[in-house]
């Protein structure tokens, strides 16, 4: 039994996808404007959700927050719009979603367009795709971007996955090493890197590489689909769970998938509010965000 006013575990989704709905409505024209999108939203298991959609999931599956972005594209009128409605919806429920801005790290003006970002309230950057928008992790464009971020305390996500392993739509060529040396390049930046980061975070059991690592987190994003659920005790014996956020890259799965296989993990209850929503309050709210029962 709860006591009035006690903190229960909140569960914050770090890693949804939204999709306007006169974007859905017309998707074929706007997959004419990006290769890349077109390659992802031509998948068999892509779906597209709106923010109703997603409200209607998070109050079925018990998810308090989600972190939720449109989906980047190099073309730059399809952020905005994107933006445009990711914005709106987290104005309109703003104890519910969590904004995040996707942008073109290679247009000309992106240091203008993330300075009115940062202004307009959104809480980070991404997802963004190094290799489905064609900018390396080790250019000037991913330097700039970096700094730009790291100076308007915006957190980063970025796609990285695994190099091995079956391969499938939308899986890129970004490498745990080009991971590694962007982060320990810009430790001033909070980076997290998706999907369990590609593996990077087996590579934390490297001192070096620890210490090089402390300002990245890991979303969980299509775990179900590359990991057996062990992989949640496993970084607990590598020492990273206050690094593991929940990120579900909802509509691709439920939250309730992931949450199932966190009660089934083996992990203790305090290890679970940890992945769950702790982590992720702190790196977007510091210690002051609280969620109370009634």
């Amino acid at each position: 039994m709860e006591v009035a006013g006690e903190v229960k575990k909140i569960v914050i989704d770090v890693h949804v996808h939204v999709f306007p709905p006169a974007v859905i409505e017309q998707i074929e024209d706007y997959l004419c404007k990006d290769a890349f999108l077109k390659e992802i939203c031509s998948s068999p298991v892509h779906k597209y959700a709106t923010v109703e959609d997603l409200l209607q999931e998070m109050d079925r599956c018990g998810v308090d927050k989600a972190a939720i972005s449109g989906f980047a594209s190099s073309d730059e009128g399809l952020c905005r719009e994107m933006n445009a409605y990711v914005l709106e919806s987290a104005a309109q429920y703003p104890e519910r979603l969590i904004p995040m801005a996707v942008i073109n790290p290679l247009a000309p003006g992106m240091e203008k367009e993330l300075s009115q970002l940062g202004e307009a309230g959104f809480a980070g950057v991404g997802e963004l795709f190094p290799w489905g928008q064609d900018f390396s992790l080790e250019s000037a464009a991913a330097d700039r971007l970096a700094a730009l971020c790291s100076e308007r305390s915006l957190p980063l996500l970025l796609h990285v996955n695994e190099n091995v392993g079956h391969h499938y739509t939308g899986k890129g060529d970004i490498s745990v090493k080009e991971a590694a040396l962007f982060a320990s390049a810009h430790r001033e930046l909070v980076i997290i890197f998706a999907h369990w980061g590609g593996g990077l975070p087996f590579f934390e059991l490297m001192p070096e590489l620890r210490e090089k690592l402390g300002n990245v987190y890991y979303d969980t994003a299509a775990g179900p689909f590359l990991y057996d659920k062990s992989i949640y005790r496993v970084a607990r014996e590598i020492g990273v769970l206050d690094k593991i956020l929940l990120g579900t890259d909802y509509p691709l799965l439920s939250p309730k998938r992931y949450l199932r296989e966190l009660e089934e993990s083996g992990l203790v209850p305090e290890e679970l509010k940890k992945i769950c929503g702790e982590n992720a309050r702190r790196l977007f709210f510091g210690s002051q965000e609280h969620v109370h029962t009634d």
